[in-house]
């Protein structure tokens, strides 16, 4: 199966120009199989993907600007959809491709099993690393005596959250006690 990404070679926007450059550029670093197909200078080119996307994907003029991404004729999205994709860890069952051995994310979305806390199970693996991590450098001690406990680690991070909730919660007040202390005084000024 070949990912195929439709780009304008010619285009005059500098938009789409970067968006058609980070697609490829990450595809290229990720070592995914892809074929760059030239909408520019290729009418059968134009053609097929004005064609092959979906009507509810299609802009209200009607004509999809590139880079839309298909594998073979299957239609997988546009750069927002790739890179939303990207951005939650999930390009792979995105793109419709199983992911390369020994990666952190095995299962798509809809299989993937959510936790109590409503991470899913590939964020949840992210999540314990990190507090690992923070363990071996003692950043936070809180997680490193629960860890040692043997509790659970997502609550530890419910704790942090919940003290820098309070610690902006006084700081906000004391700014705003500063606030109306200066108010008086900046009116004497005015008189």
């Amino acid at each position: 199966m070949v990912i195929k990404v439709f780009v304008a070679t010619s285009s005059g926007s500098i938009a789409i120009r970067k968006k058609q450059q980070e697609v490829v550029g990450f595809l290229e670093a990720n070592k995914i199989d892809f074929k760059e197909l030239d909408i520019a200078g290729d009418e059968d080119n134009r053609k097929w993907m004005r064609e092959n996307v979906p009507g509810e994907k299609k802009p209200q003029n009607g004509i999809p600007l590139p880079p839309q991404i298909f594998n073979e004729e299957q239609y997988c999205g546009d750069f927002d959809s790739f890179f939303s994709a990207k951005e939650e860890n999930i390009i792979y069952s995105f793109l419709g491709l199983a992911p390369p051995p020994g990666s952190k994310v095995t299962k798509s979305p809809e299989e993937a099993s959510s936790l109590p806390n409503g991470d899913v199970t590939g964020e949840a693996q992210s999540a314990t690393e990190e507090t690992q991590k923070a363990e071996q450098t003692g950043d936070n001690e809180v997680q490193k005596e629960d860890a040692e406990d043997g509790s659970n680690l997502a609550e530890p991070q419910e704790k942090n959250t919940e003290e820098i909730a309070e610690e902006g919660a006084a700081e906000e007040a004391e700014e705003e006690e500063a606030d109306k202390e200066e108010e008086p005084g900046e009116e004497e000024e005015d008189s």
